[in-house]
């Protein structure tokens, strides 16, 4: 690596929940620069888990999120012409944004009329810890307790 790395951006946070939290995951979601669009959404599926749960849906999103965030994730690393896959600790801002990327590429494929009701009930699922985005975060789990025994190649 020769140049410097890219600073940091500064987030704002949204202008409902004053979260940056929240401002990340609609940056994430967002598709050719509609913000707007993409808070709308975010906004609509939270009203949704609120009528749905009966709990606030801000906290619903916060528990799914972090229902959905890996602790352990396997590495590739070539040692000796073999490939081992190595189970590593996931730094905190990765969690964040494996979680955040879960969550909206499973609620995509959920088969549900719009993007907010896919959102919602993709938020629901994780919240309760069950649906797609979780049972990712059980196969990443999963794979690096089975690859437990090549933790020694660790960088």
């Amino acid at each position: 690596m020769r140049k410097t790395r890219a600073k940091k951006r500064l987030l704002l946070p949204d202008p409902k929940f004053n979260d940056i939290l929240v401002t990340r995951f609609v940056n994430n979601m967002m598709y050719d620069g509609k913000r707007g669009k993409s808070f709308n959404i975010f906004y609509d599926a939270l009203e949704l888990v609120e009528k749905r749960t009966e709990q606030s849906g801000l906290e619903t999103w916060k528990k799914a999120l972090n229902n959905v965030m890996p602790n352990v994730e396997v590495k590739s690393r070539r040692v000796g012409g073999a490939t081992f896959q190595i189970p590593m600790e996931v730094r905190p801002e990765r969690k964040i944004a494996l979680g955040i990327k879960w969550l909206i590429m499973y609620s995509r494929s959920r088969n549900e009329k719009s993007m907010a009701h896919k959102l919602a009930g993709e938020i629901m699922s994780a919240a309760k810890e069950e649906g797609a985005a979780f049972k990712k975060k059980e196969d990443t789990h999963k794979m690096a307790e089975a690859n437990k025994a090549y933790s020694h190649f660790r960088l």
